[in-house]
């Protein structure tokens, strides 16, 4: 593992040898680029979608000025501040087609398109988190929003450049550790502060950028959060649930079992709070970056921490297959609460070099490499550690534009080292490595813009503890095309021919998955996953009023799932890695509009809306498809105010998988009042905001723990944000 991290590095370093050859023929610092300067502008902006002409950075280094056929969504600014959250998963959520997994407040991965773990990719500026998220649903993501520019989901053909398994899309946390440009002022700060009620949330984070002479920038920056138990509108457990609970109770306490009856109903009526789901996070991280004339090289170092509860069952213990004496040991729900304690070290590479007006226009590198772990404690004692290793890195040569045609080809290599030790190992030790090339290509003839990538991707997922190695060849292919009918609105299709290797997980697990509550059982003659995709969508202005709206459908060969065999094992239903064919389709739009202009006021509309719907070739729904939601707002902006009302709906999910429990349906209404102080200026903002108003349950239907982990009841908010 070591001498591949070192090969990585050092083949992503080479570009370093034509750094004295570009200083000779470009000896002048770079400047701000005016793009990222009319985005900081812009901050007042509701999420953007597919502005046609943004720097994505999402994108292969250097294709960010290509537009992106299949658009994007970007969360930013005051947006970004509205719905912050410690974990990535919970502030895209509000956004057309994305859902959260909503495992725990310190565990929520996004989910796109009713798509979750390893189908969806986490990037921390273009490159893997290189974490254990994707393993299971209550693994936090290694990424820290608190310190995030930006947040962006990418999908269509550019995903191709990350991933042939991200079906679902791609996200992407935008830092600034490493510099991304030379500073032309003394110094500049970003700071954030916030405190809520219902999780007694206290949270700060800061950053600083400084140039150090002409042509060198450094950044440092660090972050702290910190919540308890989170207040709940109601019961924990949902009403199926309590009424299991309280039915058991009265069979024990028929069978004289007084003891075991009360604690049965107090497990049903724990109410007002969650317990353990408290969290705390914190992290730090510093880059320095070079820039001579179109050149720069940087590289970055963070550290990231966070311990949180992992809430139980309500009347369950926690199981950990041992057996005593031939009876199971089982751990009671209250005596031996259950947490995560994690911390991640990664090191970041940048490198960027100017090839001149050849047909590459520049060449550009990303490494980046991290050792995580994370400890499953029970009580006080160790129970599980996981440990992964993991790099990644890419080179890219960006061809210059010419005549409408631009793009980019590269070679991408990461291998993630993954071990688990302790009683509730289910996956083996194990190592993935994976070698990809790729190309992004895009035409533009005026009216008509054509954008088409591919990847092949070589696969290894070795387990020497079982004497395992399963080797996939996949390729991927994508085309889109959009033509637009009039400036800045465009309607177009994107094609989609995509192939997946199976995971670790999905190959080699076997054992008592506690996260999802099932004895989970690999199989390690899975093949690839296929998929057929298409889309269609209309996106852009007329007039004032901004569109973003597509329908898609998906066409499965051996799509990979979990099946209840009926069986049970340690007290768990048995589940196995099966494959069958499967189909998905579904739509997502979003409207904003004004309702009034005035030369003093102004009220705008945001209407969105999405729905997925999955099932397998036997008729079966896929699990935890995220239901019909619709989503209202209105927002009148004046002087130095931003009123805002939000209504988001969400419909039951009835259309279950086996051994699946259903949803209700439930809509919360948000307000926050913003305030910038300085007129002209967006440096700082004061958001007061309450979020569930009218303290209503809500449970997300994509979620394992949804019958005993419910959202946060009526929460008031405060927060403050300054850029300078």
């Amino acid at each position: 593992m070591k001498t591949l991290a070192l090969t990585l590095l050092a083949t992503a370093a080479m570009p370093l040898a034509v750094m004295p050859l570009a200083v000779m023929a470009q000896d002048a610092p770079a400047t701000d680029d005016p793009q990222e300067q009319a985005e900081a502008d812009s901050d007042r902006d509701e999420p953007s979608n597919d502005d046609f002409h943004n720097v994505i950075y999402v994108r292969a280094a250097g294709v960010d000025r290509l537009d992106l056929v299949a658009g994007t969504s970007v969360i930013t600014g005051i947006a970004l501040q509205r719905e912050s959250s410690g974990q990535v998963g919970d502030i895209l959520a509000s956004l057309p087609g994305v859902s959260a997994s909503g495992f725990a407040p310190g565990a929520s991965r996004p989910i796109l398109r009713g798509f979750g773990g390893d189908r969806v990719r986490v990037l921390n500026d273009g490159i893997g988190t290189l974490d254990a998220s994707g393993a299971s649903d209550d693994h936090a993501v290694a990424a820290d929003p608190l310190i995030a520019e930006r947040i962006e989901v990418l999908r269509g053909p550019a995903v191709l450049l990350y991933g042939s398994q991200a079906i679902g899309g791609a996200v992407n946390v935008v830092t600034k550790r490493i510099p991304p440009r030379m500073l032309d002022e003394p110094i500049h700060i970003d700071a954030l502060a916030g405190f809520d009620t219902a999780s007694n949330l206290r949270e700060g984070g800061l950053s600083v950028d400084v140039p150090l002479g002409s042509y060198v920038s450094f950044h440092a920056d660090a972050s702290y959060r910190n919540t308890d138990d989170i207040e709940i509108p109601g019961f924990a457990a949902s009403d199926l649930l309590r009424a299991d609970l309280l039915a058991d109770a009265a069979e024990e306490e028929e069978e004289g079992e007084f003891e075991e009856a009360e604690e049965l109903r107090e497990a049903a009526n724990i109410s007002g709070v969650l317990p353990n789901s408290y969290s705390e996070t914190w992290s730090a991280g510093a880059g320095v970056a070079a820039f001579v004339g179109q050149n720069n090289f940087g590289v970055s170092f963070d550290y990231y921490d966070t311990t949180y509860g992992v809430p139980g069952a309500p009347g369950a213990g926690h199981h950990h297959g041992e057996e005593e004496g031939g009876a199971e040991v089982e751990e009671e729900e209250g005596e031996e609460a259950v947490s995560i304690g994690l911390r991640r070290y990664r090191f970041d590479m940048r490198a960027e070099f100017d090839l001149g007006t050849g047909f590459f226009d520049a060449v550009q590198t990303r490494a980046g490499w991290s050792d995580y772990t994370h400890t499953e404690f029970e009580g006080s004692e160790v129970g599980t550690v996981f440990d992964v290793g993991g790099v990644e890195g890419r080179v890219e040569l960006v061809q210059t534009r010419r005549n409408g045609w631009g793009g980019s080809i590269g070679a991408q290599y990461s291998s993630i080292d993954f071990n688990a030790v302790g009683e509730e190992a289910y996956i083996p030790p194990n190592v993935t490595d994976t070698f990809a090339l790729f190309t992004l290509q895009e035409v533009d003839f005026g009216r008509f813009e054509l954008e088409g990538g591919a990847r092949f991707e070589t696969t290894s997922v070795t387990a020497d503890t079982l004497g395992l190695e399963r080797s996939f060849d996949t390729f991927s292919a994508a085309i889109g095309g959009g033509f637009n009918l009039f400036d800045d609105f465009r309607v177009g299709a994107n094609l989609s021919r995509t192939q997946r290797a199976p995971t670790a997980a999905e190959l080699y697990a076997e054992g008592p998955h506690i996260a999802t509550q099932q004895f989970e059982v690999g199989d390690p003659a899975l093949g690839i996953e296929s998929s057929w995709g298409a889309e269609g969508y209309v996106r852009g202005e007329v007039g004032e009023v901004k569109i973003n709206a597509s329908i898609y459908r998906n066409w499965f060969s051996d799509f990979i799932f979990l099946s209840a065999t009926g069986a049970e094992e340690d007290d768990l239903p048995v589940f196995t890695f099966r494959q069958q064919d499967a189909d998905q389709w579904g739509a997502e739009a979003q409207v904003t509009f004004p309702l009034v202009e005035g030369r003093d006021f102004s009220l705008l509309g945001d209407l969105r809306g999405a729905y997925t719907h999955a099932e397998l070739d036997s008729g079966e729904a896929v699990p935890r498809i995220p239901p019909l939601s619709l989503y209202g707002a209105l927002e009148g902006r004046w002087a130095h105010f931003d009123l805002r009302g939000e209504v988001e709906w969400y419909d039951d999910q009835t259309n279950l998988a086996p051994l699946e429990t259903p949803t209700e349906s439930f809509a919360h209404v948000n307000l926050s009042l913003a305030w910038h102080p300085f007129e002209g200026e967006q440096n700082f903002t004061l958001l007061a905001q309450v979020n569930n108003v009218f303290d209503t349950e809500g449970r997300r239907a994509t979620s394992f723990t949804k019958d005993f982990v419910p959202l946060p009841g009526r929460n008031f908010v405060l927060s403050a944000r300054t850029s300078f």
